[in-house]
């Protein structure tokens, strides 16, 4: 869901969660990098693989990039955009884009990580983000009645009180739009998923060609 910046203020459980996160995806990541490259090393990837990741790749960035440009962390009950459609756009964006990869590569194994580190850190982040939003927004039962919390629904919810709670100081325009804000997509920072992906891709398709070239070299 992602509706707020956590801070030690958040609440004491909330918070003690995030920490934990933390630690956890730090390990996870470098388990995750060093498959990767294992599994890139052990067999090249298939153009074909490659090419029908980015059915799931590109919808993932997608949706990213559309939901960073609605959400006011911590301000607003984000209801509108993406938010009518399913609670948590930004984690359903990541998957799409771990899931993509997992296709580029043809591996079971990455598959099965991404899939366990999904469940080992989502999970419980998106219960304790549901509990911060319950307790500051009086209005987020109706929204979960209406709203999947991860599958999308078809057609966008109706909700009529998107619950509006501007920081003191913030910005008029910045604390009542409803539409994309490509501020919002900026300030989110939401473009390094973009780089991130492209540099994966580099990484699938010239990465063990140049390895190979240095080995080849080195005999």
């Amino acid at each position: 869901m992602t509706q707020y910046a956590s801070s030690p203020k958040s609440g004491s459980t909330h918070w003690r969660w995030q920490r934990v996160a933390r630690r956890i995806r730090v390990p996870l990541g470098f388990l995750t990098a060093i498959l990767y490259l294992f599994e890139l090393w052990r067999r090249a990837p298939r153009p074909a693989a490659i090419a029908w990741s980015l059915v799931l790749v590109l919808p993932g960035l997608w949706l990213r990039g559309y939901a960073s440009g609605y959400v006011k962390k911590n301000r607003e009950l984000t209801t509108t955009g993406p938010y009518a459609h399913t609670r948590n756009p930004l984690y359903l964006g990541s998957m799409l884009i771990a899931a993509g990869f997992a296709v580029a590569l043809g591996s079971w194994a990455v598959a099965l990580v991404l899939a366990a580190g999904f469940a080992i850190i989502y999970i419980p982040v998106i219960a304790s983000e549901e509990g911060f939003l319950r307790a500051t927004f009086p209005q987020f039962d109706a929204y979960c009645r209406q709203v999947p919390r991860l599958v999308p629904r078809l057609t966008p919810a109706q909700v009529s009180d998107s619950g509006a709670s501007p920081e003191p100081g913030a910005p008029v325009n910045e604390a009542v739009t409803s539409g994309f804000s490509l501020a919002l997509y900026r300030k989110h920072r939401e473009y390094n998923a973009l780089l991130g992906t492209a540099l994966l891709y580099l990484s699938l398709l010239f990465l063990r060609p140049l390895v190979e070239v240095f080995v080849a070299r080195a005999r």
